[in-house]
């Protein structure tokens, strides 16, 4: 139970003063819909006024407040033409007021012929005139509404002004409650930090960097502590230990031989799950470096030792390819495979789930589902998970209630984790990395190129396609959207298939299960040549006769997804092309971009770069589809202070005494605030 101290701020958004439906949409579309969210919903940019008594010509293109005297209004008539409110300082010094299209009659009302205003807005200059174009405020002297020297500027959506985001942000500040430090006192004043409640009020009030990180630095704290208390209960709840005899992995017949580094992680694998404690272990592997076959390894030894195993996939398009290469490669031998995603339905679904409960099926491929309430298994003892960032502390939990014994966990991505990150998000696994290719696997050629030659790119696809080959065809949207120069996977589509005519298809993440299938399954076959996609064949989508990737509006991807991208072809013998293309004019941080993947195949130096380059906003393009594991903390931060927040979590849990001692049930209440409860949970049991 979150104590109550902490209830008003997870309290309703509508809770707060003159939010109702109306204003809650706009709110919800920010992801706003409590009190803490408010909160924590910090300025991006501040502006800063200037206090002036007289005009002068030395502001011109400042932010001034002036206390000034409306002299008169003037306006041709026109709809058209603006209104122009002359109005004098205290010397007699003239500034014209200029307001364009509704504003005029609104203007009027606020500024009366005689009155004195408080203004507050940039100076410009139109010929020998000083003009403020729409002052941003219009305030009585005295009055409540006069403008600030700093004001924040916040995040919005439609619907939704910063001066009313403001008010929203005091009102959700004003009754904060006093919680206890859970920073260890040492840190704390070696960082010159404030408490928690003087840097939320300060973040609004100026821009202030230490405040930003102390709150930030809460986040991760929060994620590390949850993360170290998971391990210790899953470590305290035990695992079936599992050796298998062979009888299946022996028969395995593999389409090429081992690397040295499969042969190594697949040791370390193997010697985890020997163990009565749960494995925990993230393998991490560069595009095509293998992964598959090391898990399918330690699956057929959960096998042969008389108990199951799951694999989760990110999608339904890699489960089922998952499904289909796994039946493959287990052609032959005595293990009973099956698939469940939320596509299965009545008589198949409850065959899968009896085979389940009984223990006919051996390993199950699927997405989510595999793990949901009604999903019983009789004895199982492993669980891979492929690609999936989603799955965090409280999934993991959810896991470990699903077998005889917490069931050893692998969690495998292919997108190369920076140390930082890493640490952040797989804080509590241990890690194995596949650090080279199978043999045979030829480096992808890469090369930039401009849209501008685009005539000569679809040339070099007609002979792509003529020799038999295939060809991905990757655009950044569905659909055209107004004002919007980016290619849109539907209409480049139609336009290849003038050319191309039915060996074009189309895939994107709008269209449902069933279809999207149907086409990857053709063109899988080869019954499609050139496949127009957005993101969505990102990961995992397999097809060794593609060897040509044409990625559109490069410039405006992220290097883990391009480097992703670019993983869907070299996949065979075949001498493979990546064409990133390029819009005319594109930015330094872009150009650096596409330079590096021009340069290298080295996921893991691509990622380094990819965090650095990003910056604040996405973090390996996780926050971009919604992945992130954190709301505050930039990557700059996550940088910065993940290393400490781990350092910290480890002495409260062995030094301070848990949870139990004073410094804990403080750090009780930072879990609760950051939702990361579930390793409260696990001190119950739960």
């Amino acid at each position: 139970m979150r104590p109550d101290i902490l209830n008003p701020l997870f309290a309703d958004v509508r809770s707060l003063k003159g939010v109702g439906p109306g204003l809650a949409k706009p709110l919800d579309r920010l992801g706003l819909a409590r009190v803490k969210d408010i909160a924590y919903h910090f300025p991006v940019n501040w502006i800063y006024r200037k206090p002036v008594s007289r005009l002068d010509v030395s502001d011109v293109g400042t932010n001034i407040v002036i206390t000034v005297t409306v002299m008169d209004h003037r306006s041709s008539g026109s709809a058209r033409s603006p209104l122009r409110i002359y109005a004098a300082d205290a010397d007699g010094n003239y500034l014209t007021l200029t307001f364009f299209g509704r504003n005029g009659g609104w203007a009027r009302k606020q500024l009366p012929i005689g009155e004195t205003r408080v203004i507050s807005g940039k100076l410009d200059r139109y010929g020998d005139e000083l003009q403020m174009v729409h002052p941003d405020h219009i305030a009585e002297v005295g009055g409540t509404g006069s403008p600030g020297l700093a004001e924040a500027v916040y995040p919005l959506s439609e619907g939704l002004t910063n001066n009313r985001m403001g008010q929203l942000a005091a009102m959700a500040l004003a009754d904060l409650p006093v919680l206890p430090e859970w920073i260890e006192p040492s840190l704390l004043a070696s960082r010159n930090w404030m408490g928690w409640e003087p840097a939320l009020q300060t973040v609004h009030r100026r821009d202030d960097q230490a405040a930003r990180d102390r709150l930030a630095y809460d986040e991760l704290f929060s994620n590390q502590l949850a993360m170290r208390l998971v391990r210790a209960a899953m470590d305290r709840r035990k695992a079936v230990p599992i050796v298998g005899n062979g009888a299946l992995v022996d028969r395995l017949q593999l389409p090429f031989a081992l690397t040295g580094a499969q042969t190594r992680v697949i040791a370390e694998i193997e010697g985890d799950i020997a163990q009565s404690r749960p494995m925990l272990r993230l393998l991490q592997g560069d595009v095509g470096a293998g992964k598959t076959m090391v898990a399918l390894r330690a699956l057929l030894r959960v096998v042969e030792a008389g108990m199951q195993g799951a694999m989760l996939a990110p999608t339904e398009i890699l489960a089922r390819q998952h499904f289909a290469g796994l039946q493959k490669l287990l052609s032959g031998l005595p293990v009973n495979i099956a698939i469940l995603t939320g596509r299965e339905k009545g008589k198949l679904r409850e065959a899968t789930l009896m085979g389940l409960a009984d223990g006919s099926i051996h390993i199950l491929v699927g997405t989510h589902a595999i793990f949901q309430e009604a999903v019983t298994y009789k004895s199982l003892a492993l669980a891979v998970i492929d690609e999936q960032h989603r799955f965090g502390v409280s999934q993991r939990l959810m896991l470990s209630r699903k077998g005889r014994g917490v069931p050893h966990l692998l969690v495998m991505t292919a997108t190369p984790i920076p140390r930082s990150l890493a640490l952040a998000v797989y804080g509590e696994m241990d890690s194995s990395q596949i650090d080279e290719l199978p043999p045979g696997r030829t480096p992808v050629e890469t090369r930039v190129i401009s849209q501008e030659r685009l005539p000569e790119i679809i040339e070099g696809v007609a002979r792509h396609l003529a020799s038999g080959k295939q060809a991905f065809w990757v655009c950044p949207l569905v659909e055209e959207i107004e004002n919007s120069d980016l290619a849109a996977a539907e209409q480049r589509a139609e336009q290849l298939k003038l050319r191309f005519g039915d060996q074009v298809a189309l895939v994107h993440g709008r269209m449902r299960g069933p279809e999207k299938d149907a086409v990857m399954e053709r063109f899988i076959s080869g019954e499609t040549r050139l496949l127009v996609a957005t993101t969505v064949i990102e990961v995992g989508v397999d097809v060794p006769n593609a060897s040509l990737m044409i990625v559109e509006a490069a410039d405006r991807f992220g290097l883990a997804q391009l480097h992703q991208l670019r993983g869907r072809v070299g996949r065979g013998a075949e001498r493979s092309v990546c064409l990133l293309v390029r819009h005319v004019q594109i930015g330094e941080i872009a150009r650096t971009r596409l330079a590096l993947m021009r340069e290298t195949n080295d996921g893991f130096r691509i990622a380094e770069e990819d965090l650095k380059l990003r910056g604040a906003g996405e973090l390996l393009g996780m926050r971009q589809s919604g992945e992130s594991p954190f709301h505050i903390a930039t990557p700059e931060q996550v940088r910065e202070l993940i290393g400490v927040a781990a350092d910290d979590a480890r002495l409260l849990l062995d030094r301070d005494g848990g949870l139990e001692g004073p410094r804990g049930e403080a750090a009780r209440l930072c879990l609760y605030l950051f939702e990361r409860d579930a390793g409260i949970a696990t001190l119950r049991g739960g």
